[in-house]
Formats: structure tokens, sequence, C-alpha cells
């Protein structure tokens, strides 16, 4: 790896789709992502939105520390920790946020933090899919609020009676 990691920089997810006029080096990092070559998160924010995506960026940051002489190693691993962290893997980039080198009883170690980034051509940030999930699991939760309900278990799916598996006097 040729590229030092530091603050600002940005990994992409192999395999992320991306704009077509998007040009940028890259290099391996770690695992399944590539570092991006030249360009800090607001270079690329700009190339992506030049050519008509989104760059989301993600509040919260994703903090860890790895133990370790060499920089550059410990920082990899710091950012494999990220890396594995269920709020980063739904996502197809990451921006290195703080690159800190510290001791602790003398024992050298790497502070880093990144926030999660996404690469996308709509200006939404969640899919189609994961707006209809969501908008179905609100209005079931609104449906149970209005129904006088502490929980949508005991709900029936909308558009339903809410009689599955009863019998009425009637229908025997």
């Amino acid at each position: 790896m040729t590229d030092e990691i530091k603050t600002g920089t940005v990994l992409i997810k192999d395999g992320a789709l991306l704009p077509e006029a998007l040009q940028m080096e890259s290099e391996p990092c770690v695992p399944g992502w590539r570092l991006v070559k030249n360009l800090d998160g607001y270079a690329l924010d700009r190339k992506v939105h030049e050519a008509g995506w989104t760059f989301f960026f993600l509040a919260g940051e994703i903090r860890t520390i790895a133990f370790g002489a060499d920089e550059q190693w410990t920082v990899r691993r710091a950012i494999k920790r990220i890396l594995a962290n269920p709020r980063s893997k739904q996502f197809n980039s990451l921006e290195i946020t703080r690159v800190a080198s510290k001791r602790f009883l003398g024992l050298p170690y790497m502070s880093v933090g990144a926030h999660s980034r996404h690469i996308q051509e709509g200006l939404v940030l969640l899919s189609a899919e994961r707006m209809q999930k969501t908008a179905e699991k609100e209005s079931t939760a609104t449906r149970a609020k209005a129904s006088g309900l502490t929980s949508t278990k005991g709900l029936a799916p909308e558009g339903t009676s809410g009689r599955i598996g009863v019998a009425t006097a009637q229908g025997k």
C-alpha cells in the first residue's frame, strides 16, 4: 500500500455501483475495500456531484482503537473493526475522520474515527424497498396506537377483518 491512511481518506467497497463518469484511482486497502487515492472526502463529493450522483454523509462517528507499534498496520486493523460494525455494513463507502497516535502505559495504539458514507444515483438515501418496509411498520404501529394496543403482535394485517382463525356464527 503506497498511500498513507489519514484524516479525510475515503474507502469504497469493492463492487460498489459508481457513476461511469467518475474517474478516480484506487488501491486495495483491507479485504473487500479499496482506498481512494489523491482525493479526500470533499474532493470525492464534488466529483460525485458533478457526475449527477449523491455522496451521502451519515451522522454518528464510529470509533475504535487498535494496539501496535507500526502505525499504518495498526490503522488498517482499526479500520477492519470499524467495517465489522453493523452501522457501516449497509453503506458502500467510509471516510476516516480521525487518526491519532496515543500511548497507554507505554503501549502505542491508534485511535481511529470514521463516518459511513454512501454513493448512489438518487437523492433519497433509502431504496424504494426499504422505504416501503419502513412505511408498512409505521402504518402497523399507527393502527395499533389507534386501536389502543401497546404492541403490534396481535394486530391483523392491513386489509383483513382481523378475525383470522375465529369462527363466526354465520360462517361455521
